[in-house]
């Protein structure tokens, strides 16, 4: 019994289609496993003022801090950024690359069309114009060129998977220089607020420095104290002037490297940026997402599991290769040795048919290359696990840096206000002449130095949760992506 011949057809084709597609060599890539805790251990036993909290992430952390001039100057250095424009750069060209190994997978037409003036050979073999190689012949041709590789064993088709991996590569690199511009401006922002305080106040202390100096003058013209009183009093004086020109210069360079990551000229931010502002200061209560999502937020992760997966479907190519290769190519156009005659029915010419390749002795490149792809995948698994497991210990260590500043910054709070406590008795006993004016001035440079060190801590809490916000890798996800 004979079968239909719209059966056979539709089975043909079926079975066609599972031959080009049904067989894929090399491993199937398999997502690995993170291996993330149930919990942060940094969220327990914590005695700091502000306090993390294991609820959805906040993606423009910066909005945190509720400094307009910081979240405006994040959206500048996202959008203007020159390393970021160059990461988008190279992203746009893998995407163009994987465009280009994609291509292997449909059917290539092109047209060919040509004309020569030639003359062959009287002693040659055949001359196809007839004239035995006594003359001149024009020769015009035009040809409609196809051909298609039979995917069979699935070469392209990992070819095109490890591609598509290369552009999550870029773009997670794209990601991460993003992820580091934010925190980077961050950090230089909070650092400039904290040199303008620490410039106030020494411009704060001088002003005291200068009061006791005119003091000790008053007093040293009533006789009651000496010229080593004075001596001491200008030196105090001298000494504080000599630390403006330092925060001065510092703050200046802190402008100016915020103007570079803007894409923006030297001194360019000076005008809104040179007035001090408020030191930005964390909230009591902050999200940190669960650990579970960690891999699907940290750029790092995310391109090492890119390149693992790259590396996995590098190898069912190596393994293709070992295969052979079928082609489909076919020709069509017309040929003549006269423009009058050039595509009349007779000139007409085909060719079609498959093309077969197959490997017989490669002296050792294919089992090589296997190999080779097959150490590299392994490298990228290691590779992989060595990222997640230092994302883990860097986000451990933030969490316990983040608390130990908060702790440092309220124990320097008091001792501040003790100093100052300390120079006002000072003052009123030297005034009394139950002191010397050495005490007045050890006391006064004893406060000058815990509320210099009181900015530096609260600037370092600011910058700790910078610095815990880049570890969970939120932040560029708020940006729209290239």
């Amino acid at each position: 019994m004979k079968a239909h011949p719209a059966i056979a057809a539709t089975a043909s084709t079926v079975l066609l289609a599972a031959l080009l597609a049904g067989c894929t060599l090399g491993p199937d890539f398999q997502r690995p496993d993170s291996q993330a805790p149930q919990q942060w251990n940094a969220l327990q036993g914590e005695q700091a003022a502000s306090q993390p909290v294991a609820e959805p992430l906040q993606l423009r952390w910066w909005d945190s801090f509720h400094d307009p001039r910081l979240s405006a100057l994040i959206e500048q250095v996202a959008a203007r950024n020159l390393d970021l424009q160059i990461a988008s750069a190279r992203l746009l060209q893998s995407r163009a690359l994987r465009s280009t190994v994609a291509a292997d997978e449909l059917p290539s037409v092109d047209v060919n069309a040509s004309y020569s003036r030639a003359r062959n050979s009287a002693e040659g073999l055949s001359d196809p114009s007839g004239k035995a190689g006594k003359s001149a012949f024009n020769l015009w041709q035009g040809d409609l060129v196809a051909g298609w590789e039979l995917d069979f064993w699935g070469r392209v088709r990992r070819q095109v998977e490890a591609a598509d991996a290369s552009v999550e590569v870029a773009e997670n690199d794209r990601n991460g220089v993003l992820l580091a511009l934010l925190a980077e401006t961050a950090g230089d922002y909070i650092q400039l607020r904290a040199v303008q305080h620490t410039l106030q106040v020494t411009e704060d202390n001088l002003k005291v420095a200068r009061h006791s100096l005119k003091l000790s003058e008053d007093r040293q013209a009533e006789g009651v104290a000496t010229r080593l009183d004075v001596a001491q009093a200008n030196a105090q004086v001298a000494s504080i002037e000599a630390r403006l020109p330092t925060l001065q210069a510092r703050r200046d360079d802190l402008i100016n490297a915020l103007s570079l990551l803007a894409a923006e000229p030297p001194r360019s931010l000076q005008s809104t940026l040179l007035d001090a502002g408020a030191l930005p200061a964390p909230e009591q209560k902050f999200a940190i997402g669960v650990p579970s999502q960690l891999a699907e937020r940290r750029p790092d992760i995310r391109q090492a599991e890119a390149r693992l997966h790259a590396a996995t479907a590098s190898i069912g190519v190596a393994k293709a290769d070992f295969y052979p290769s079928i082609r489909l190519s076919g020709s069509a156009g017309f040929q003549s040795m006269q423009l009058a005659d050039f595509g009349n029915w007779d000139s007409r010419r085909f060719a079609f048919g498959p093309q077969l390749s197959l490997p017989i002795f490669e002296g050792g490149r294919l089992k090589g290359t296997l190999q080779l792809r097959e150490a590299q995948q392994q490298e990228a698994a290691l590779n992989y696990r060595k990222v997640v497991l230092g994302a883990w210990h860097e986000i451990d260590d933030v969490l316990r840096l983040y608390n130990a500043s908060q702790l440092r910054r309220d124990h320097l709070a008091e001792a501040v206000r003790q100093n100052r406590i300390a120079l006002e008795t000072a003052q009123r006993q030297y005034v009394e002449g139950a002191v010397d004016f050495l005490n007045v001035l050890t006391v006064q440079s004893a406060l000058l130095a815990s509320e210099e060190q009181w900015i530096d801590s609260s600037a370092a809490v600011s910058q700790a949760l910078v610095g815990l916000y880049k570890a969970l890798g939120g932040g560029w996800q708020a940006f729209d992506k290239v």
